[in-house]
């Protein structure tokens, strides 16, 4: 069995795509772990772009994690890694949600379709982020990486979707992700569903885990209260480009 991590950003969505179109070998299914906190325009590009796969032979297969409300367990533990300060000073919790909402809800799907059948999983992850890459936890999947075979960055991925005449898919990721830049806490702004969810997540885990508050920024006030203002803005020289990561895999 083949199957795409279909995060529907700009990676894999080019990878579906190329499987579509015949540039690469066919994905059996494209498995998309869906957050339930994905931005809203990643849900519109979806609903969009899904049938387009499936008429060309790509089956989409959405799944989701059982943990409904998404950001803490029935026990008080919190999944993202949330920001917080003690006495001790400055810290930041492990974070769980790339396991408990993409990895885990994957693998039962597979698990339960697979019949007993070796998986190959590619990933959507390219040159500029090939430190995310990494083997499989388990015996039955195996982990390729086409973008990296292809020495493909995620300006190559935009590249080619140009070229073939198809859109370039919003940045995938859960409207309250800390690892968020300030140009990304800026971009969400700008979205009002994604501003008022992740303003919402931060202020409903604030006192999860007394006594010490949490926070989705690291500036550890109220994602409300937060300056997002560029340093340019604030009159201040930018040593250095803000961008996202990929730290999460989406």
């Amino acid at each position: 069995m083949k199957i795409l991590s279909l995060g529907w950003g700009v990676q894999s969505w080019t990878l579906a795509a190329m499987s579509a179109l015949g540039y690469i070998e066919k994905f059996d299914y494209a498995i998309h772990a869906d957050t339930l906190h994905e931005s809203h325009l990643t849900y519109v590009f979806a609903k969009q772009w899904t049938k387009w796969l499936e008429d060309r032979g790509i089956k989409v297969v959405t799944v989701s994690t059982d943990f409904q409300d998404g950001t803490a367990d029935k026990w008080g533990g919190v999944f993202i890694p949330a920001f917080t300060y003690s006495k001790k000073g400055n810290g930041m919790l492990r974070r769980q949600c790339t396991q408990k909402w993409k990895i885990a809800p994957i693998k039962r799907w597979l698990q339960a379709n697979r019949n007993k059948e070796q998986v190959t999983q590619f990933l959507g992850i390219s040159t500029n982020e090939a430190l995310r890459m990494k083997p499989s936890s388990v015996k039955y999947i195996v982990h390729k990486f086409p973008l990296i075979d292809m020495e493909m960055s995620r300006k190559d991925c935009k590249q080619w979707l140009t070229d073939h005449d198809l859109p370039i898919a919003p940045r995938s990721s859960c409207t309250f992700c800390p690892f968020h830049s300030t140009k990304e806490w800026r971009l969400r702004k700008s979205i009002p569903q994604d501003w008022e969810k992740a303003v919402a997540v931060d202020k409903s885990i604030r006192d999860i885990r007394p006594p010490f508050p949490l926070f989705v920024h690291p500036a550890r006030i109220p994602l409300a209260d937060v300056d997002l203002r560029t340093q340019e803005e604030k009159g201040q020289m930018s040593l250095w480009d803000e961008e996202c990561a990929g730290i999460c895999g989406v």
